[in-house]
């Protein structure tokens, strides 16, 4: 399978929409996206993971490709904005507090509040898996003593043939079986009440799906970013947790 221009072009415009509409949240305005829903805020303050497609069932379909929307919080008690960004951006250990999802990972520079990140991931869902390296480049953005949010951009993802052989190699980029074309993510990170608010909404590219294809490669496509984006929360807040020496009960 390759990734053709047009359906590059359609992600690189979907990604423009997307920024389009959080651009009055990278200035402060209703920062978490659950500001509005007085509802929602007690439900993840009191301990729920919430992940939800943004639209519809999260799949956008495009030319060539499906593109994956989905957003998510969690809030962590007991901490501050300090140490969860210290947990976040201690990239080298994302393989002990992402895995088994992140097998590998590497801090490659850092230029103030802008890194490059190495990962290899392994994308799992039944008999299926995926085994890719990801070159990220990762910004943060404060706003004030107590905001932070993030932009996370892959810059390469090489899908890994034989991992683990002797023969193992990269496919080439783009030409692979399409599991996995672009990860962007949108990390918002607000401390109040007694702790650190941390929202995320992740946007992905991978191949279409044909109907013959759709039963055998449709769980890892379709399923896997919400599943993916609910675990990630899910381990940012245990890490922070370990790291202020509290434990999950504190959130149930």
């Amino acid at each position: 399978m390759e990734l053709k221009r047009e359906t590059a072009d359609a992600f690189d415009r979907y990604i423009a929409g997307i920024e389009a509409r959080l651009e009055p949240r990278f200035h402060g305005e209703h920062f978490l996206w659950f500001d509005e829903s007085v509802e929602l805020r007690q439900k993840v303050q009191h301990g729920t993971v919430v992940v939800e497609p943004v639209q519809g069932t999260g799949v956008v379909p495009v030319k060539g490709g499906l593109i994956q929307d989905w957003i998510g919080a969690v809030f962590i008690p007991g901490t501050n904005l300090k140490t969860v960004l210290s947990v976040v951006q201690d990239y080298n250990n994302d393989h002990e507090i992402y895995k088994p999802d992140v097998a590998a990972a590497k801090l490659r520079s850092r230029i103030g509040d802008n890194f490059m990140v190495y990962l290899r991931i392994i994308k799992s869902k039944f008999f299926l898996t995926d085994v890719l390296n990801i070159e990220n480049d990762i910004r943060f953005v404060p706003l004030d003593a107590k905001r932070v949010y993030s932009l996370s951009y892959s810059k390469r993802i090489a899908e890994v043939s034989e991992p683990g052989k002797s023969s193992e190699h990269e496919l080439p980029v783009g030409q692979d079986r399409g599991f996995l074309w672009r990860l962007y993510g949108y990390w918002f990170f607000e401390e109040k009440d007694g702790g650190v608010y941390v929202t995320c909404e992740s946007t992905t590219l991978t191949r279409d799906l044909p109907f013959a294809l759709s039963k055998i490669i449709g769980p890892i496509i379709r399923d896997v970013p919400g599943e993916s984006l609910k675990t990630s929360l899910e381990q940012t807040r245990h890490a922070v947790l370990a790291a202020t020496g509290e434990t999950i009960n504190a959130v149930q």
